[in-house]
């Protein structure tokens, strides 16, 4: 595991990239969906349909990028994306109707989709043996920044003016233009030399039909991302008695669980069998933090707070379970020489939760109300059920060897040590 702060080289600089990036990302998970129904004054269905469309234009993106990230280089490929995050986010500001905001949120949701993809091969390339455990690394820096942003955020959230909400936005944006410049200090990479058998096809990934069911659970597990940036603030404004401010106090629990824990809930998480395990685990954490949350509306504030703390406690745990192992999965099963576009198409799971996540939180959780809440836990719970069977069959699909290691021709990056792993 990396120490608190790895030694000078490519991990702190991946490190420091992340934790700046995720200040910025931190104001915007914390009050993003405020912004637009408080702030622009666009309804909260409109917003769910926006983000949903933005969701869907994500979707091939990742794909694509990856693909470009390992055929000529990550470092340039994902500078590029960050930047393209920055200008889409500042154009949040003139995004004063429906159309204009669907056109900002769809090239932000894109630009974070492609970096996604376009980051893996630095990840893997500069992660050590274990690149998992490093990615587990770089998410507890994610959450750090994000608890940060968080704090800011509930200051524009308590406040609840326009400029309020406009700092915020303008916050966002410097903290990718920053990070892209922070990119600068790795090391280029050059591409991994494809296997003559595969001659580097673009569409490799795309006829693994075990990996793309992973994908798919993975991707309806990871609405759960969107319970806390989208369901929980809306439900706690508009149908609980509980402070405005709880809405940050909610993130910022959530992030520093996730700090002291992901890399510890990942330990025990070392192959994919044991990542199958972890998702049944996450579902069924899942199911109960949405039926405690559903019954904090209608009982006075104090028993609010408890609830929704409470089963945002229990939803970290199952986030910890969730995060270890897609990590575990999506890169013990991808090959080196095509990381990129492998975790792209794994990110499509991420992109089925941006475009159908926001919609079907608000339909179910917010429109229809407590019972709706119940409906999203089930649908979590027979994800995780379903899981191992589909890890089973993706590594009965692929025979052990250099397609799935860990490592980069079976070495660490120059001036590396084995803590990063």
């Amino acid at each position: 595991m990396p120490h608190l702060i790895p030694d000078p080289g490519p991990q702190r600089v991946l490190a420091t990239t992340n934790f700046v990036y995720t200040i910025g990302s931190g104001l915007y998970l914390t009050a993003g969906v405020l912004y637009f129904t408080q702030a622009v004054r666009l309804p909260a269905a409109q917003v769910g349909l926006g983000l949903g469309m933005a969701g869907a234009v994500s979707l091939a993106v990742g794909i694509a990028v990856g693909h470009l990230a390992d055929r000529h280089g990550a470092r340039g490929v994902y500078a590029g994306t960050l930047i393209a995050q920055a200008l889409a986010t500042a154009g949040f500001l003139l995004a004063d109707s429906f159309w204009p905001f669907v056109l900002a949120v769809s090239v932000a949701t894109g630009a974070k989709a492609a970096g996604n993809a376009a980051r893996s091969p630095l990840i893997r390339r500069f992660g050590g043996e274990r690149p998992q455990e490093f990615r587990a690394y770089l998410r507890a820096v994610t959450n750090v920044g994000i608890s940060l942003g968080a704090v800011l955020a509930g200051w524009s959230v308590q406040v609840g003016t326009l400029t309020a909400y406009q700092l915020l936005v303008v916050g966002n944006a410097f903290g990718f233009l920053t990070s892209a410049a922070t990119l600068m200090f790795l090391p280029s990479v050059a591409p991994v030399p494809a296997p003559a058998a595969t001659g580097g096809r673009r569409r490799g990934a795309l006829r693994d039909r075990p990996y793309l069911l992973l994908t798919a659970l993975d991707g309806i597990m990871a609405i759960q991302f969107k319970v806390l940036t989208v369901a929980i603030p809306l439900w706690l404004v508009s149908a609980t008695t509980a402070p405005h401010w709880l809405v940050s106090g909610t993130m910022i629990a959530n992030t520093l669980l996730v700090i002291v824990f992901q890399v510890r809930a990942g330990r025990s998480v070392v192959s994919p069998e044991a990542g199958g395990l972890a998702y049944r685990r996450a579902g069924v954490a899942f199911l109960v933090s949405c039926s405690l949350v559903s019954p904090a509306a209608g009982v006075p504030a104090w028993a609010a707070v408890a609830l929704l703390m409470t089963g945002v406690v229990v939803h970290t745990i199952g986030e910890l379970w969730h995060a270890a192992a897609g990590f575990e999965v999506s890169y013990a099963l991808a090959p080196p020489h095509a990381t990129g576009q492998y975790l792209g198409v794994f990110g499509l799971g991420a992109g089925l939760a941006e475009a159908l996540g926001p919609g079907l939180l608000i339909a179910l959780c917010i429109t229809w109300g407590w019972p709706g809440w119940y409906v999203m836990g089930a649908l979590f719970a027979l994800t995780g059920l379903a899981a191992p069977a589909a890890v089973r069959w993706a590594g009965r699909s692929r025979p052990a060897g250099p397609g799935t290691s860990d490592t980069v021709a079976g070495e660490l990056p120059k001036g590396l040590t084995k803590q990063g792993g």
